[in-house]
Protein backbone atom coordinates (compact mmCIF):
# COMPACT_ATOMS: atom_id res chain seq x y z
CA UNK A 1 0.00 0.00 0.00
CA UNK A 2 2.93 2.79 0.97
CA UNK A 3 4.23 1.71 -2.29
CA UNK A 4 1.40 2.20 -4.77
CA UNK A 5 0.53 5.49 -2.73
CA UNK A 6 3.93 7.31 -2.57
CA UNK A 7 4.00 8.55 -6.40
CA UNK A 8 0.70 10.05 -6.13
CA UNK A 9 2.38 12.05 -2.60
CA UNK A 10 5.49 12.84 -4.75
CA UNK A 11 3.20 14.47 -6.94
CA UNK A 12 0.91 16.47 -4.67
CA UNK A 13 4.27 17.48 -3.12
CA UNK A 14 5.49 18.65 -6.27
CA UNK A 15 2.23 20.69 -6.72
CA UNK A 16 2.43 22.54 -3.67
CA UNK A 17 5.84 23.56 -4.19
CA UNK A 18 5.07 24.94 -7.70
CA UNK A 19 2.48 26.69 -6.06
CA UNK A 20 4.79 27.98 -3.16
CA UNK A 21 7.18 29.14 -5.45
CA UNK A 22 5.14 30.97 -8.32
CA UNK A 23 3.12 32.81 -4.99
CA UNK A 24 6.70 34.27 -4.01
CA UNK A 25 7.25 35.70 -7.66
CA UNK A 26 4.17 37.04 -7.94
CA UNK A 27 5.14 38.93 -4.62
CA UNK A 28 8.53 39.48 -5.67
CA UNK A 29 8.08 40.65 -9.52
CA UNK A 30 4.62 42.25 -8.77
CA UNK A 31 1.22 41.99 -10.69
CA UNK A 32 -0.28 44.58 -12.80
CA UNK A 33 -3.04 46.94 -11.24
CA UNK A 34 -5.70 47.76 -13.59
CA UNK A 35 -7.88 50.89 -12.25
CA UNK A 36 -10.84 52.83 -13.86
CA UNK A 37 -11.96 55.91 -11.85
CA UNK A 38 -13.64 59.50 -11.95
CA UNK A 39 -11.59 62.23 -10.96
CA UNK A 40 -11.28 66.38 -11.56
CA UNK A 41 -9.37 67.03 -14.82
CA UNK A 42 -6.00 69.70 -14.22
CA UNK A 43 -5.30 71.91 -16.24
CA UNK A 44 -4.68 71.07 -20.02
CA UNK A 45 -6.62 67.93 -19.34
CA UNK A 46 -9.76 69.54 -20.16
CA UNK A 47 -8.39 71.03 -23.54
CA UNK A 48 -7.12 67.70 -24.65
CA UNK A 49 -10.19 65.52 -23.67
CA UNK A 50 -12.71 68.05 -25.56
CA UNK A 51 -9.86 67.56 -28.79
CA UNK A 52 -10.09 63.88 -28.67
CA UNK A 53 -14.01 64.11 -28.14
CA UNK A 54 -13.78 66.17 -31.32
CA UNK A 55 -11.39 64.18 -33.43
CA UNK A 56 -13.56 60.99 -32.50
CA UNK A 57 -16.93 62.89 -33.81
CA UNK A 58 -15.23 63.90 -37.08
CA UNK A 59 -14.08 60.47 -37.97
CA UNK A 60 -17.37 58.60 -37.39
CA UNK A 61 -18.76 61.76 -39.59
CA UNK A 62 -15.73 60.87 -41.93
CA UNK A 63 -17.97 58.41 -44.88
CA UNK A 64 -20.61 60.78 -44.88
CA UNK A 65 -18.39 63.57 -45.16
CA UNK A 66 -16.49 61.78 -48.15
CA UNK A 67 -19.96 60.41 -49.73
CA UNK A 68 -21.66 64.09 -49.53
CA UNK A 69 -19.00 66.73 -50.37
CA UNK A 70 -16.82 64.97 -53.14
CA UNK A 71 -16.95 63.04 -56.49
CA UNK A 72 -17.96 59.96 -55.04
CA UNK A 73 -21.51 60.00 -55.43
CA UNK A 74 -21.43 60.70 -59.16
CA UNK A 75 -18.63 58.22 -59.74
CA UNK A 76 -20.09 54.89 -57.93
CA UNK A 77 -23.76 55.94 -59.82
CA UNK A 78 -22.45 56.19 -63.15
CA UNK A 79 -20.37 52.77 -62.57
CA UNK A 80 -23.57 50.83 -61.32
CA UNK A 81 -25.19 52.11 -64.42
CA UNK A 82 -22.42 50.46 -66.65
CA UNK A 83 -22.93 47.60 -64.59
CA UNK A 84 -26.26 47.53 -64.77
CA UNK A 85 -26.34 48.08 -68.97
CA UNK A 86 -24.12 45.53 -69.70
CA UNK A 87 -26.40 42.99 -68.04
CA UNK A 88 -23.50 41.77 -65.28
CA UNK A 89 -25.20 42.72 -61.67
CA UNK A 90 -22.24 41.30 -59.62
CA UNK A 91 -19.48 41.58 -61.90
CA UNK A 92 -17.08 44.23 -61.09
CA UNK A 93 -17.78 43.22 -57.66
CA UNK A 94 -18.56 45.57 -55.64
CA UNK A 95 -15.37 45.99 -54.02
CA UNK A 96 -13.88 46.29 -57.07
CA UNK A 97 -16.33 49.08 -58.23
CA UNK A 98 -16.62 51.04 -54.78
CA UNK A 99 -12.29 50.74 -54.69
CA UNK A 100 -12.20 52.20 -57.89
CA UNK A 101 -14.57 54.79 -57.22
CA UNK A 102 -12.39 55.92 -53.89
CA UNK A 103 -9.47 56.48 -56.24
CA UNK A 104 -11.00 58.52 -59.00
CA UNK A 105 -12.46 60.73 -55.56
CA UNK A 106 -9.01 61.20 -54.77
CA UNK A 107 -7.52 61.96 -57.92
CA UNK A 108 -10.35 64.76 -58.40
CA UNK A 109 -10.38 65.76 -55.12
CA UNK A 110 -6.44 65.92 -55.05
CA UNK A 111 -6.05 69.94 -56.20
CA UNK A 112 -8.95 70.86 -53.35
CA UNK A 113 -7.43 68.88 -50.60
CA UNK A 114 -3.43 69.56 -51.60
CA UNK A 115 -5.02 73.37 -51.38
CA UNK A 116 -6.53 72.41 -47.92
CA UNK A 117 -3.08 71.36 -46.51
CA UNK A 118 -1.28 74.53 -47.64
CA UNK A 119 -3.46 76.89 -46.27
CA UNK A 120 -5.11 75.46 -43.36
CA UNK A 121 -3.72 71.72 -41.91
CA UNK A 122 0.25 72.88 -42.32
CA UNK A 123 -0.42 76.89 -40.81
CA UNK A 124 -2.20 74.97 -37.71
CA UNK A 125 -0.34 72.11 -37.39
CA UNK A 126 2.81 75.01 -37.23
CA UNK A 127 0.88 76.68 -34.46
CA UNK A 128 0.42 79.39 -37.06
CA UNK A 129 -3.58 80.10 -36.65
CA UNK A 130 -6.28 78.92 -34.35
CA UNK A 131 -8.64 76.25 -34.59
CA UNK A 132 -11.53 78.17 -35.80
CA UNK A 133 -9.24 80.18 -38.45
CA UNK A 134 -7.89 76.47 -39.63
CA UNK A 135 -11.14 75.55 -40.05
CA UNK A 136 -12.56 78.78 -42.25
CA UNK A 137 -9.55 78.11 -44.63
CA UNK A 138 -9.87 74.72 -45.23
CA UNK A 139 -13.68 75.23 -45.59
CA UNK A 140 -13.19 77.43 -48.59
CA UNK A 141 -11.90 74.75 -51.37
CA UNK A 142 -14.60 72.49 -50.47
CA UNK A 143 -16.93 75.02 -50.94
CA UNK A 144 -15.75 76.59 -54.11
CA UNK A 145 -15.38 72.72 -55.75
CA UNK A 146 -19.14 72.42 -54.47
CA UNK A 147 -20.16 75.40 -55.71
CA UNK A 148 -18.62 74.84 -59.67
CA UNK A 149 -20.46 71.06 -59.34
CA UNK A 150 -23.58 72.43 -58.27
CA UNK A 151 -26.51 73.59 -60.70
CA UNK A 152 -27.86 77.36 -59.93
CA UNK A 153 -31.51 75.66 -60.25
CA UNK A 154 -30.92 73.39 -57.28
CA UNK A 155 -29.17 75.65 -55.18
CA UNK A 156 -31.87 78.43 -55.88
CA UNK A 157 -34.19 76.09 -54.10
CA UNK A 158 -32.96 75.24 -51.08
CA UNK A 159 -32.06 78.55 -50.42
CA UNK A 160 -35.75 79.68 -50.87
CA UNK A 161 -36.38 76.33 -48.85
CA UNK A 162 -34.34 77.61 -46.27
CA UNK A 163 -35.81 81.17 -45.70
CA UNK A 164 -32.64 83.12 -46.65
CA UNK A 165 -32.71 86.79 -47.45
CA UNK A 166 -30.39 87.92 -50.40
CA UNK A 167 -28.22 85.22 -50.21
CA UNK A 168 -24.91 84.74 -52.29
CA UNK A 169 -22.74 82.28 -53.21
CA UNK A 170 -20.10 83.12 -50.74
CA UNK A 171 -22.49 83.02 -47.42
CA UNK A 172 -24.56 80.44 -48.52
CA UNK A 173 -24.19 77.56 -45.49
CA UNK A 174 -23.00 74.25 -45.77
CA UNK A 175 -26.47 73.11 -44.42
CA UNK A 176 -28.01 74.56 -47.38
CA UNK A 177 -24.99 73.73 -49.97
CA UNK A 178 -24.48 70.19 -49.54
CA UNK A 179 -27.96 68.88 -50.25
CA UNK A 180 -28.03 71.10 -53.41
CA UNK A 181 -24.43 69.80 -54.60
CA UNK A 182 -26.11 66.15 -53.56
CA UNK A 183 -29.25 66.72 -55.82
CA UNK A 184 -26.89 67.96 -58.55
CA UNK A 185 -24.89 64.91 -58.69
CA UNK A 186 -27.44 62.48 -58.35
CA UNK A 187 -28.94 64.39 -61.56
CA UNK A 188 -26.05 64.14 -63.52
CA UNK A 189 -25.12 60.56 -62.47
CA UNK A 190 -28.32 59.94 -64.02
CA UNK A 191 -27.85 61.64 -66.89
CA UNK A 192 -24.93 59.95 -67.75
CA UNK A 193 -26.66 56.56 -66.88
CA UNK A 194 -29.23 57.35 -69.51
CA UNK A 195 -26.25 58.21 -72.17
CA UNK A 196 -24.64 54.58 -71.25
CA UNK A 197 -28.00 52.32 -71.62
CA UNK A 198 -28.80 53.83 -75.17
CA UNK A 199 -26.17 51.81 -77.14
CA UNK A 200 -26.83 48.85 -75.21
CA UNK A 201 -30.44 48.76 -75.16
CA UNK A 202 -30.05 49.32 -79.06
CA UNK A 203 -27.80 45.76 -79.02
CA UNK A 204 -30.83 44.20 -77.12
CA UNK A 205 -33.47 45.01 -79.41
CA UNK A 206 -31.37 43.81 -82.18
CA UNK A 207 -30.29 40.50 -81.08
CA UNK A 208 -34.09 39.95 -79.97
CA UNK A 209 -35.75 41.28 -83.45
CA UNK A 210 -32.79 38.63 -84.65
CA UNK A 211 -34.16 35.42 -82.75
CA UNK A 212 -37.51 36.16 -83.35
CA UNK A 213 -37.23 36.72 -87.03
CA UNK A 214 -35.80 32.93 -87.02
CA UNK A 215 -38.22 31.48 -85.22
CA UNK A 216 -35.56 31.19 -81.47
CA UNK A 217 -38.03 32.82 -79.38
CA UNK A 218 -36.75 29.66 -76.84
CA UNK A 219 -33.32 31.15 -76.61
CA UNK A 220 -33.41 34.07 -74.36
CA UNK A 221 -31.98 37.21 -75.70
CA UNK A 222 -29.48 38.36 -72.99
CA UNK A 223 -27.20 34.96 -73.38
CA UNK A 224 -26.23 35.95 -77.03
CA UNK A 225 -26.97 40.10 -76.43
CA UNK A 226 -24.16 39.74 -73.35
CA UNK A 227 -21.18 38.24 -75.38
CA UNK A 228 -22.42 41.31 -77.87
CA UNK A 229 -22.84 43.95 -75.54
CA UNK A 230 -19.38 42.57 -73.62
CA UNK A 231 -17.19 42.94 -77.30
CA UNK A 232 -18.93 45.96 -77.98
CA UNK A 233 -17.36 47.40 -74.80
CA UNK A 234 -14.20 46.08 -74.81
CA UNK A 235 -13.52 47.51 -78.86
CA UNK A 236 -14.75 50.29 -77.76
CA UNK A 237 -12.43 50.76 -74.90
CA UNK A 238 -15.12 51.15 -72.34
CA UNK A 239 -13.60 51.57 -69.04
CA UNK A 240 -10.74 54.20 -70.24
CA UNK A 241 -13.33 56.31 -72.40
CA UNK A 242 -15.77 56.13 -69.32
CA UNK A 243 -13.27 57.10 -66.96
CA UNK A 244 -11.50 59.73 -69.25
CA UNK A 245 -14.90 61.50 -69.46
CA UNK A 246 -15.97 61.67 -65.65
CA UNK A 247 -12.46 63.46 -64.78
CA UNK A 248 -13.06 65.57 -68.03
CA UNK A 249 -16.73 66.77 -66.00
CA UNK A 250 -14.97 67.73 -63.30
CA UNK A 251 -11.85 69.88 -64.83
Amino acid sequence: MSGTRSPHLRWIALAGFAALAGAAAAQTTGLPKISIGVEQAQGDEVAVSLQILALLTVLSLAPAILILTTAFTRIVIIFSFVRTALGTPSIPPNQVLVGLSLFLTFFVMGPTYRQIQQDALQPYLAKQIPLDQAVARAERPVRTFMLKNTYEKDLILFVNLSGQKNPTRDNVPLTTLIPAFVISELKTAFLVGFYIFVPFLIIDLIVASALMSMGMMMLPPTVVSLPAKLLVFVLADGWSTLVAAILSGYR
